[in-house]
């Protein structure tokens, strides 16, 4: 542009000399390209409960007091890695050897390293469990998490940390998202003092919920750890508190802990759509009773223009855990719902189906306002 408007110049220069007229004969006009809007995206992925029973850790146990768990998530991984940010939530503690499952969790280190390897970005640490292996596991499972760079958020050390960390902001392409998380209970044991673990207490809430709107996010996201176990529908106290959420200022809701998925729906008002998800189920388990051996991911699309982030895009999809016997040993392998069946033995390919199925009429049922989606696979 600036080389023509010098040549335009110096044509005038030219023939106001040879004319002997010192009218400009061109017309100049304020040819700027308008600037194009700057359009932000960001993709989030939340996945369900990361369980660890003990026949899980038996499965990933090497000689040399060493765990290795490839496999595990090796099927969902391009789904996971396809979001901008992945969630999930940490059901267990790092406490240290020796290592348990249920009714204490206490899993190896390299449980997260395989968490991590899978593509998940940011952990929930705030659970029933969250004080499984008391205030050593706290302190422990957040080292760890550090030590990894895996951003987490629910249990902390003590008030302090907590006051420096929390509400929970992460970032991306100049979309702030804020993340918090609390828990219903921890099974009875009381929280060791100075730790802190979120309580699903509305007066807690609502103070936090201002102090993260002072931090001016775009998103507000809670993820509760509520609900009844191994109920397929949510219970009125749910219900209530959802509601409660939404007209205190959260964005969307995507809870936890019945382990078996409970109704997604999707409202909308004057502010837009809100997603709201009761329970994602277990995303890796040795739980065999009905329902528990899959769950569901929930996706969310979001755009930010002329400073408004809006939801442009939900969806789910549905996967399931296989848990063959080989040579006497059971291994873990969790699935996407496009996976080829024609692989697994007939017993694993009917248990993966009546899953698939059951869930799909549930959903049916009881959904609103979203739908499921083929997830990523590694072909792709």
């Amino acid at each position: 542009m600036k080389y023509h408007t010098l040549i335009a110049i110096a044509l005038v220069a030219v023939t106001s000399c040879c004319t002997g007229n010192a009218r400009n004969p061109f017309s100049f006009h304020n040819d700027t390209i308008p600037t194009e809007p700057v359009i932000h995206h960001v993709t989030l992925l939340f996945g369900g409960d990361l369980m660890q029973h003990e026949p899980q850790i038996k499965s990933a146990a090497r000689p040399g007091g060493k765990y290795d768990y490839t496999g595990v998530f090796d099927q969902m991984k391009a789904e996971i890695e396809s979001a901008d940010i992945a969630i999930a939530n940490f059901e267990v503690t790092l406490g240290g050897p020796p290592y348990r499952g249920y009714p204490q969790f206490c899993a190896p280190d390299e449980y997260l390293q395989a968490i991590k390897d899978a593509g998940f970005d940011v952990l929930t640490t705030c659970n029933n469990h969250s004080v499984d292996t008391y205030a050593r596991g706290i302190g422990r499972t957040i080292t760890m998490m550090d030590s990894l760079h895996i951003p987490h958020l629910g249990t902390y050390r003590n008030e302090q940390e907590r006051e420096a960390q929390y509400p929970f902001i992460i970032e991306h392409d100049s979309i702030r998202i804020c993340l918090l998380n609390y828990t219903y209970g921890t099974n009875g044991i009381p929280v060791p003092k100075p730790c802190v673990v979120n309580a699903l207490d509305t007066l807690i809430i609502a103070a936090d919920i201002e102090r993260a709107k002072a931090m001016h996010p775009d998103i507000i996201i809670c993820m509760p750890h509520w609900g009844d176990e191994y109920h397929l529908l949510p219970n009125e106290g749910q219900k209530q508190l959802a509601n409660w959420l939404f007209a205190h200022g959260v964005d969307h809701i995507i809870g936890g802990h019945p382990h078996v998925v409970e109704p997604i729906e999707v409202r909308e008002d004057a502010d837009g759509r809100h997603v709201l998800a009761y329970s994602l189920g277990n995303f890796v388990s040795n739980q065999s009773r009905p329902n528990t051996d899959g769950g569901t991911m929930v996706r969310l699309s979001f755009t930010k223009e002329d400073g408004k982030t809006t939801l442009t895009d939900c969806g789910y999809n549905l996967y399931w855990v296989s848990r063959p016997v080989n040579s006497g040993k059971r291994y873990y392998r969790v699935l996407p719902s496009n996976f080829p069946t024609d692989s697994l033995n007939a017993n694993e390919r009917s248990k993966m189906n009546t899953y698939l199925t059951n869930t799909r009429a549930h959903f049916a049922k009881y959904n609103i306002g979203i739908t499921e989606y083929a997830p990523a696979t590694a072909e792709e």
